[in-house]
């Protein structure tokens, strides 16, 4: 364990630039989750039915799910219920894995994803995108590549 006099304290540009990032990474999810309310979506939602919709067949297999959204294999199974109930997903078996379940997008998940994407866009054009130039973005990108690089070879994932 680091001793506090061993402490690599940050500078007050680099807890500027830290707590901004905070900040703005807290604001923005906050708007874009209020942005989703009247579709009765959660940005938890929104990324299910985007990644599924994005697959092969619209459907992956649960640990993926999990893997791909960040969340615990219990919580996303919590998620994946309330999605059921609501008709945007399904469970299927996986015929290979008798112990693999697939979250499959459903018709009217599908819809669902039709319907509000184009109003999702225009909330992060809105309260991101359009706020900052393109040059603004490109070095927004390069900067944030290499910290997104590091922590998914934390995580062991490409």
């Amino acid at each position: 364990m680091e001793t506090e006099t061993a402490t690599h304290w940050l500078t007050d540009a680099e807890q500027c630039a830290w707590r901004t990032h905070l900040e703005v990474n807290r604001l923005l999810t906050y708007q874009l989750e209020k942005d989703l309310q009247p579709f009765g979506l959660t940005m938890n939602d929104y990324e299910i039915l985007v990644n599924l919709s994005e697959s092969d067949d619209m459907r992956m297999r649960m640990s993926d799910l999990a893997a791909a959204t960040l969340q615990s294999k219990s919580r996303l199974s919590h998620q994946i219920t309330r999605m059921e109930n609501a008709d945007l997903v399904r469970r299927e078996n996986c015929e290979s894995d008798r112990r693999g379940l697939f979250a499959v997008l459903t018709a009217h998940g599908l819809e669902t994803m039709r319907k509000v994407s184009p109003h999702h866009v225009a909330s992060v054009r809105r309260h991101f995108i359009d706020l900052l130039s393109p040059d603004a973005l490109a070095e927004l990108e390069k900067a944030l590549k290499p910290i997104a690089q590091h922590l998914r070879g934390h995580r062991g994932r490409p």
